[in-house]
């Protein structure tokens, strides 16, 4: 088997709502896209991972080597769909708000609103 190469670029927008939710945009672009021209599966997960850390996080600055950083400990991903073009939307809520442990639900969506990753994840803070 011959090495390949990938290259890529992945860009996202995340914020926190308030209220325990974060939302975010995520364009599809060639970048994240897998051999099949659909987004891969990585860059979805990543957005999600990414916006449930946001949740967590509330509206806390984030700094290299932070006290307290959520950190993933368990993630579980259900792909349920995809597209090639658009912008996709996600949303994040909490099923488990605790100070040693949280449980995050995170949806990614289609621009036609269909769900694409329904992912939950169990963040524990660094010490």
């Amino acid at each position: 088997m011959s090495d390949t190469t990938f290259d890529g670029k992945i860009s996202f927008t995340v914020r926190y709502d308030g209220d325990d939710r974060a939302s975010g945009e995520m364009p599809v672009q060639p970048g994240i896209l897998n051999p099949f021209g659909t987004v891969h599966a990585g860059a979805m997960i990543w957005f999600a991972d990414v916006l449930a850390t946001r949740l967590v996080l509330g509206g806390a600055e984030v700094s290299k080597g932070m006290q307290g950083f959520p950190l993933a400990v368990n993630l579980n991903a259900n792909l349920l769909a995809n597209t090639r073009e658009g912008t996709l939307t996600a949303r994040a809520e909490y099923v488990k708000k605790g100070r040693r442990l949280s449980v995050v639900r995170t949806q990614v969506l289609r621009p036609d609103g269909r769900v694409m990753l329904d992912m939950t994840t169990s963040h524990v803070p660094s010490e």
